[in-house]
């Protein structure tokens, strides 16, 4: 679904491996990365954390869910494992910045702990409606943003899908800048 979402937005999508190291994938010369969806804890995926930082300081890039976690370990973040972690559909998530409540659908049991972010880079954006969990941030100068659930799973049904059309404004502000610089 979410390479469907991406298609939908006008981008062409090409898949690799979650092993792939940043160069490689700088070598493909793309407009922007998605890191994906993908089970358990982050804590210990340092190639992927390290990949993540390093595409995230060159290209417009989206996470979701594990890339979402990833990308709060890249930026100096830490996971904590939920208690009861998030399942299923109809989870409700506040958007700060516009007080929209997005139905979501949500499937882990790790989330980035926002006290560790406090101060940071990031601008906490979203929040578990239930019990507070960071959703959501965007970094403040960095064509970064990333959410904790699945835009793609249409639980509201399409609540969640604007992360996709925020994506493809990143990357066509990203081409804009290198347009007038030229």
């Amino acid at each position: 679904s979410i390479l469907r979402c991406l298609e939908a937005a006008g981008l062409r999508v090409q898949v690799v491996p979650g092993r792939t190291p940043a160069s490689e994938v700088l070598a493909l010369a793309p407009a922007g990365v998605v890191l994906s969806n993908g089970p358990g804890d982050p804590a210990p995926l340092d190639f992927a954390v390290e990949t993540a930082g390093a595409l995230a300081r060159a290209l417009p890039t989206l996470g979701i869910c594990l890339g979402h976690q990833l990308l709060g370990l890249a930026f100096g973040g830490r996971t904590v494992k939920l208690k009861f972690g998030h399942r299923g559909i109809n989870h409700p998530v506040l958007d700060r910045r516009t007080g929209v409540v997005e139905v979501t659908s949500q499937n882990h049991g790790f989330a980035v702990d926002p006290e560790s972010l406090a101060g940071s880079e990031f601008e906490l954006t979203h929040v578990s409606g239930n019990d507070g969990t960071l959703e959501g941030m965007a970094h403040r100068t960095l064509p970064v943003l990333s959410c904790q659930y699945h835009p793609e799973a249409g639980a509201g049904p399409h609540d969640a899908r604007v992360w996709f059309a925020a994506f493809r404004k990143l990357i066509d502000a990203r081409g804009a800048q290198g347009a007038a610089r030229q």
